[in-house]
This record gives structure tokens, C-alpha cells and sequence, in this order.
């Protein structure tokens, strides 16, 4: 598969995974490798779904330098084929593969500010929403399901969500808002319908 080169030293042997996903899955499965080193577990689920016709899905995981260049890599070419004949090898299919960037929380629960402002603010929109956000640029992250959803950080300065902001907010049914700090009343928060969530204390992590 790699010109005859040794480039890994200790491959899981492909028979072996292979006939354990026979046993251990259905044509249906999830299957989790999260040490994917050599990636012959995405190896035998490909094997497998071409043999009986399976959707059976695969999640790798590794952490070390060689992961695109070996890993993903051979998964490109189990599904392209390879070796003399590749369409005869090959299994079809595809897959996605993603670097995992700069955490977006520190250890002390702080943001980290390796991370862009954007890249906080289309996580947090996700959170709340398991939707993208497409406001750049400004304060408001979006609106779903009639809830608006509003992030107010600078870098530098501690933001407070008060009445002076209050009155920039475009109409919704309701708020949920990020903030350092908020001095509004519980009535006026229950009076417009308003979450306040503290930053980074209320920011989910998973």
C-alpha cells in the first residue's frame, strides 16, 4: 500500500479487526478506534461493508504527527484501491478528517486567547442553537426559535450587560446574552424575557 515500506512498525493485523467487527458489529454499527495509529481499523470496516453489503461507520482518533500522513492516508487508498490492480482493492466510500485547533477553555476555566474572538462566538452559537452562526463582526451571534443570542466580550475591558445596552437590543420573544457582568433587576430580566450567562463561567464545555 506504501510502495513496500515499512512506516509503521506495529500495524494491527487486518484479519484480526476485521474478523472482531464480524462478531462484535452489525451492518449498522459505530465503531470507535480512539489509538487509530496505522488506521487498519477504518481498514476493516471498509473491507467488511464491501464484503456484506454493510453502512457501518468509523470514528479514528490519534494524537500523533503521522495521523494525516499515514493515518488518513491510508484510508484514502483503501477506498481509491491501490496495488496493481487498485479497482479490484478498492472498497469505496469516504470519510472527513479534522485537526482539532487551540482549546477554547483553559485548565483555569478562562478563554484562551490563542483562540479568535470568531471561533468563540460561532462555538458558543452552536452550543445554544446546533445551528451556524453567520452574524460576524458584532455582538449578536443570532436568532432561533425566536431567541436571540448575544455575546458582549472585549479582550481588555469587563462587559456588563445594563440598561444602556438593553436599549440596543433588536426585538425578539426572548434574550440569552454572555457577559462579564449584568446589573439588571430580576424584574427587568423577567420583564423582557432575558438569560444572562456569565463569561466563561456559563459557557458549556464538552
Amino acid at each position: 500500500m506504501f510502495d513496500n515500506r515499512e512506516i509503521f512498525s506495529t500495524p494491527k493485523p487486518l484479519a484480526l479487526l476485521t474478523r472482531i467487527l464480524e462478531i462484535a458489529t452489525d451492518k449498522n454499527s459505530i465503531i470507535l478506534d480512539s489509538f487509530a495509529g496505522s488506521g487498519t481499523t477504518a481498514h476493516a470496516v471498509l473491507e467488511l461493508n464491501k464484503k456484506d453489503g454493510g453502512n457501518r461507520k468509523f470514528i479514528l482518533v490519534e494524537m500523533e504527527d503521522y495521523a494525516e500522513n499515514i493515518t488518513a492516508e491510508r484510508v484514502k487508498r483503501v477506498i481509491k484501491g491501490y496495488g496493481k490492480e487498485p479497482e479490484n482493492s478498492a472498497t469505496g466510500g469516504d470519510f472527513s478528517f479534522y485537526e482539532l485547533g487551540d482549546r477554547l477553555l483553559l485548565e483555569n476555566g478562562n478563554l484562551n486567547e490563542k483562540v479568535s474572538i470568531e471561533k468563540i462566538r460561532e462555538y458558543i452559537y452552536f452550543s445554544e442553537t446546533k445551528e451556524k452562526c453567520e452574524h460576524k463582526g458584532s455582538d449578536f451571534l443570532g436568532e432561533c426559535n425566536g431567541v436571540a443570542y448575544y455575546f458582549i466580550y472585549k479582550k481588555d475591558e469587563i462587559t456588563t450587560l445594563d440598561f444602556e445596552y438593553l436599549a440596543k437590543l433588536k426585538k425578539a420573544s426572548s434574550y440569552v446574552i454572555y457577559a462579564d457582568v449584568c446589573v439588571l433587576s430580576d424584574e427587568t430580566m423577567m420583564k423582557y424575557n432575558i438569560t444572562f450567562k456569565k463569561i466563561p463561567r456559563d459557557i458549556k464545555k464538552v
